[in-house]
C-alpha cells in the first residue's frame, strides 16, 4: 500500500518524473494499475442500467463504417481509444489532427477510422512518440444543453462512499471547488443501505434537474450500486449532461478500482489492457513485484516503498542515477528474487545493481539464496553491491560469502551507494 501511495500519482502525469534530489528530476515509466478504456467503462455503466450514448467498438475501418450505419444517428462521434487524456487535440502520425471527430456522414467514419487505426496518436499525456490506436469507439453524438458533475468517491473521514455533485460540470471540478465551493454538494452513503430516495432527490435538485428529469437522475445514480459492485474507489462522470430532448446521459466516465479486490473482480480485471504499459512493469506484476523504470544506470532492488525512495535519493546524493524503483514487498519468495534480477538485467541501461534489504518480515537468507541462484543462472555481468540487515542476516551473509561469487558487501545504505557509484566509475 505504501508503494501505491508513493507512485499512484505518477501514472496521470504527462511527463512522468520522480524527485530524487532537490535539484534533479528523473523521468519514469508510468504505472497504471487497472485503467480501463472509455468504452469499457461505459459498458460497465450500461450493464448497470445507467444511460450512456449508444455506441459500438471497431478494430478496422470497415467495422467502423458498418457501426456508423447501424447507429442510424443524426450525428456520429468517432473516438480513438487510448489510455491518455487530451485526445481531441492530439495528432496522428498519419497526418490526421484530433483523436475525436464529429460527422453526419457514415462514409466519413470509415475514412477517418482508416487514418486512426494502426497509427500513433500523440497527446499531452502520451510519450512523445505517441500511442498506437488499435480500437475506436463509434457513438451517437448528442447535443448537451446543460452539463453537471457527479462522482462517487471513497472518503476516509466518512468511512465509506460519498456522492459528490455540482451543477457546474464539463470543467475542472477542482477549480469549481476552489472558486465557488458553495456549488459542491455531498451526500454520505451508508455502504449497507445504499442511496436513499431522499438523498437521490436532494442531489438531483442540487444539480438543477427538475420535474421529469429528477427520476432520470435517480436512475443515473445507479452508478453508486455499480461502484460498490465492482469495488471502485472512484466513479467520476463529467459531464452528466441534459440533452435538448430531455434526456439525462452520462457522457464521459472515469472509474478507478481497488487493486486489492482483484481476486473477486476477475471479470473486470480481465479487461485490463496492458499493451500501453511498460513490458517490464507488466512482467513484474505477474510475480507481485512493483517496478518503475527510471533513466539512470544503477538498478535498485529493495523491499518497501520508503526504502526504495531513500535508495534512489542516496544514489543521487553520491553522483549516481537510479535505473529503476523495484519493491519486493514483504512476503518474498526465492523465485521472486530470481525474476527480479532477470528483469533488472533485461534493461540495457543497467551497469550495476544495488540490493538494499531491511529484513523485518523478510528473511534475509531467502534473499541471499535468490541472489546466488540469479547470479549463477543469469551469468551476471554487472557489478553487484549487497546490503542486508535484519532477520536471519548472519545466515544470509554466510550464504553470500561462501558462494564464491563477485558480490560486494556493504555495511549500510550510505556505504552501498558509494560502492555502487564507484563500481560504475571503474568501468
Amino acid at each position: 500500500m505504501a508503494f501505491q501511495a508513493a507512485v499512484r500519482g505518477l501514472r496521470a502525469a504527462s511527463t512522468k518524473q520522480l524527485l530524487v534530489s532537490r535539484n534533479q528530476l528523473v523521468r519514469v515509466s508510468p504505472r497504471r494499475w487497472l485503467n480501463l478504456q472509455e468504452y469499457q467503462s461505459k459498458k460497465l455503466m450500461q450493464d448497470s442500467g445507467v444511460t450512456v450514448q449508444r455506441f459500438f467498438v471497431a478494430d478496422t475501418a470497415s467495422e467502423a463504417l458498418e457501426a456508423a450505419k447501424r447507429l442510424k444517428a443524426k450525428e456520429i462521434v468517432l473516438k480513438a481509444q487510448i489510455l491518455a487524456g487530451g485526445r481531441g487535440k492530439g495528432v496522428f502520425d498519419s497526418g490526421l489532427k484530433g483523436g475525436v471527430h464529429l460527422t453526419k456522414e457514415p462514409a466519413a467514419v470509415g475514412e477517418l477510422a482508416g487514418k486512426m487505426l494502426g497509427f500513433n496518436l500523440t497527446t499531452k499525456q502520451t510519450p512523445k512518440e505517441g500511442v498506437k490506436v488499435k480500437t475506436v469507439m463509434v457513438a451517437e453524438a448528442l447535443d448537451i444543453s446543460r452539463e453537471t458533475y457527479f462522482a462517487i468517491l471513497m472518503d476516509r473521514s466518512c468511512n465509506g462512499p460519498v456522492m459528490v455533485g455540482s451543477p457546474q460540470g464539463g470543467v475542472d471540478i477542482e477549480e469549481v471547488a476552489a472558486t465557488t465551493p458553495e456549488l459542491i454538494f455531498k451526500e454520505v452513503i451508508d455502504i449497507f443501505e445504499g442511496v436513499r430516495d431522499d438523498q437521490a432527490l436532494r442531489m438531483a435538485a442540487n444539480l438543477g434537474f427538475k420535474g421529469p428529469l429528477e427520476k432520470q437522475v435517480m436512475e443515473s445514480l445507479k452508478i453508486v450500486n455499480l461502484s460498490l459492485k465492482v469495488d471502485a474507489t472512484q466513479v467520476e462522470v463529467n459531464p452528466l449532461g441534459e440533452t435538448p430532448e430531455g434526456q439525462v446521459v452520462c457522457f464521459d466516465a472515469k472509474i478507478n478500482f481497488d487493486d486489492n479486490a482483484e481476486f473477486r473482480q476477475k471479470a473486470v480485471f480481465a479487461m485490463d489492457d496492458t499493451t500501453e504499459s511498460d513490458p517490464l512493469e507488466t512482467e513484474a506484476a505477474k510475480y507481485d513485484l512493483k517496478y518503475i523504470g527510471l533513466d539512470g544506470n544503477i538498478a535498485c532492488f529493495v523491499n518497501g516503498a520508503g526504502l526504495a525512495m531513500a535508495t534512489c535519493d542516496i544514489i543521487d546524493l553520491h553522483g549516481g542515477k537510479p535505473a529503476n524503483f523495484l519493491d519486493l514487498g514483504g512476503g518474498v519468495k526465492e523465485n521472486q528474487v530470481y525474476v527480479a534480477f532477470k528483469l533488472l538485467t533485461a534493461d540495457p541501461k543497467v551497469e550495476a545493481i544495488l540490493v538494499n534489504i531491511f529484513g523485518g518480515i523478510v528473511n534475509c537468507a531467502i534473499i541471499a539464496n535468490g541472489i546466488t541462484k540469479a547470479c549463477r543462472e543469469l551469468e551476471l555481468k554487472v557489478p553487484l553491491v549487497v546490503r542486508l540487515e535484519g532477520t536471519n542476516v548472519q545466515e544470509a551473509k554466510r550464504i553470500l560469502s561462501e558462494s564464491g561469487l563477485p558480490i560486494t558487501s556493504a555495511s549500510d545504505l550510505d556505504d552501498a551507494a558509494k560502492k555502487a557509484v564507484a563500481a560504475i566509475a571503474k568501468k
